[in-house]
């Protein structure tokens, strides 16, 4: 079992910047590839960026490429997501989650999942 807590949304200007948290716990040695999603009122869930805990590769959707960055700190076996830049279309509420295996993109290949925290961008 994983245990994951988002920290960090909130009501931002467009152009601002937000960096957002999650905190793993339990068997985290057993999920190497962590990601955040996020989901806006009526659409689908969607990939934002994973990272990889071994070797610090990194994904990123297009849309926030430039303006996302994903990292952790495995002492604290933490990750975050800094978003610069802020959209109005980047609201959602983003979750982070543990993946096990399959298409890093898919959210249907991560086993574990946050509660989620809200983003808000206001135009």
């Amino acid at each position: 079992q994983v245990q994951l807590v988002e920290s960090g949304g909130g009501l931002v200007q467009s152009g601002g910047s937000l960096r957002l948290s999650c905190a793993a716990s339990g068997r985290t040695f057993s999920y190497d590839i962590m990601g955040w999603f996020r989901q806006a009122p009526g659409k689908e869930r969607e990939f934002v960026a994973a990272i990889s805990w071994s070797f610090y590769i990194t994904y990123y959707a297009d849309s926030v490429k430039g303006r996302f960055t994903i990292s952790r700190d495995n002492g604290k076996n933490t990750m975050y997501l800094q978003m610069n830049s802020l959209k109005p279309e980047d609201t959602a509420v983003y979750y982070c989650a543990a993946r096990n295996t399959g298409n890093i993109y898919s959210p249907l290949s991560y086993d574990f999942w946050g509660q989620g925290t809200q983003v808000t961008v206001s135009s």
